[in-house]
């Protein structure tokens, strides 16, 4: 038992803190101590990140094969908890002008990240369940955060109407794989595998298992919740939904598909090409419409779960690299963006309307061009980073044999171009109506991001900042 809790410990100290926190907080000030409770959390994910980033190597199985500890966890959970506290650290000032700074705040994105640390781990569908709702139930919450909102409290009750709706097919699916394979355990179903064919009993588990995890990357068709959930949902959870849940439901998909159905690539390679294709045309023309920002990196959001299920689509390690280096560019990109849309004020009153970025460029410059190459890096411009992402995916593909998938995308990039680069066109030419945003509405820990994320869009161009091979290393930990 004690090695067992020694593998889990970095999730033991993340969910004891958050439970310390709640107690704490609720026997002290409440909502007097949410910001420093929001700093303290902060921290611990930092150090968490670190540890596991740094201290951990090779593979470990705990409780019997339920927990999985390994270089493809670890680099997802290093990315989750990072993009996590950079999140967290660009709410602070946002919620507590809005008067959103609850106690309660920082300690559901804390646990929310113990339920996705253990979905990444996942060997077991019982333990893959546990982690997806622990995950879940706090999203539910943080999304209804602004209980005086009608808009808010609609994104919540949607989310949880429809990720309860998941959560079913995902058990079904999970009933029926039980029920072909006679085990819960990854290992223990691809095993069942005769000669790389699977019964179909099991494939039809493993096709409401992939509908349930579908949702939960807001892949086409099961992307409805999301631009609601984005455009009611404060600004700050926004951004928290549009990147670390990201990163460990994608992980988790990777880690079902190899894990539990690695003998049956072939199978389930062909499903997730169909979602990625769908989700890459619907991201890329429905948002062509949009003035609202939110909306628009809702669709947004789906187009490029649609690009990184390219490396999944795959199957390979190639494949699984490219989509573990495409997540974690992708995250950087939306921290970013989502640190400059928290700027966009009128009157101390948020604006999400793109109209009132017209010749945005000529009161704030850095800010612009800051937003221009993180758009340009989204829309997969080169020589931005975005596009050496893409490009990732793409010959991933291609070593596949999937050469129709990358032309979709290539054309879906083309038309998903047009609303980035809409925005650029209204900072820098477009008409001045009058409907200006305050200009020098950032605090530090914004302008901080805005820069620094924008800055990795260049840079990272010419190592990846040493990411590479630790996706390799992961891609190798799952695929073998």
């Amino acid at each position: 038992m004690s090695a067992d809790l020694n593998i889990i410990l970095p999730e033991i100290i993340l969910a004891v803190f958050a439970m310390l926190g709640l107690v704490g907080a609720v026997y002290t000030g409440k909502d007097k101590v949410a910001s420093l409770l929001l700093w303290m959390t902060v921290a611990v994910m930092l150090a968490v990140a670190l540890w596991i980033g740094m201290t951990r190597e090779g593979g470990h199985l705990a409780f019997g094969g339920l927990f999985i500890d390994d270089a493809f966890s670890r680099y997802a959970k290093v990315v989750l908890l990072v993009s996590g506290a950079a999140v967290l650290l660009m709410s602070e000032g946002y919620m507590t002008r809005k008067g959103l700074l609850r106690f309660e705040y920082p300690m559901l994105v804390a646990l929310a990240s113990v339920g996705m640390m253990v979905m990444v781990s996942a060997g077991d569908l019982m333990t893959l369940y546990m982690g997806l709702e622990l995950q879940s139930l706090a999203l539910y919450v943080v999304a209804s955060l602004r209980r005086d909102s009608l808009r808010s409290t609609e994104a919540g009750l949607k989310y949880f109407i429809l990720g309860a709706l998941s959560s079913g097919l995902l058990l079904y699916g999970a009933s029926l794989v039980y029920g072909y394979a006679g085990t819960t355990q990854f290992g223990g179903i691809i095993q069942t595998a005769v000669h790389g064919e699977v019964s179909i009993g099991l494939l039809f588990g493993l096709v409401f298992l992939i509908a349930g995890l579908a949702f939960k990357v807001s892949a086409v068709p099961f992307h409805m919740w999301t631009p609601d959930v984005y455009e009611g949902s404060p600004t700050p959870v926004t951004a928290f939904f549009a990147t670390a849940p990201k990163v460990a439901a994608m992980g988790l998909f990777a880690r079902v598909m190899h894990d539990a159905f690695g003998q049956a690539v072939a199978d389930w390679s062909q499903v997730i090409a169909l979602l990625s294709v769908a989700s890459m045309f619907l991201g890329a023309i429905a948002a062509i419409g949009q003035t609202n920002i939110k909306r628009l990196m809702a669709y947004s959001s789906i187009a490029h779960m649609g690009y990184a299920m390219i490396g999944l689509a795959a199957g390979t390690a190639l494949g699984v690299q490219a989509m573990l280096i495409y997540m974690a560019v992708y995250v950087t990109m939306n921290v970013g963006t989502f640190a400059f849309i928290l700027m966009m004020e009128k009157d101390g009153q948020p604006v999400t309307d793109i109209g009132a970025l017209n010749l945005y460029a000529k009161r704030e410059p850095a800010k612009a061009w800051a937003l221009l190459f993180l758009l340009f890096s989204l829309a997969g411009v080169p020589p931005f980073l975005g596009f050496f992402a893409k490009l990732g995916v793409w010959i991933a593909a291609i070593d596949a044999g999937m050469v129709w998938l990358v032309v979709a995308s290539a054309v879906a990039s083309a038309i998903g171009a047009y609303y980035y680069l809409r925005i650029v066109y209204f900072m820098f030419f477009g008409e001045d109506r009058g409907d200006t945003l305050d200009v020098g509405k950032s605090t530090p820990v914004l302008w901080g991001l805005l820069m620094a994320s924008a800055a990795v869009m260049i840079l990272g161009i010419v190592n990846l900042f040493g990411i590479e091979g630790a996706a390799n290393a992961a891609a190798l930990s799952l695929v073998n």
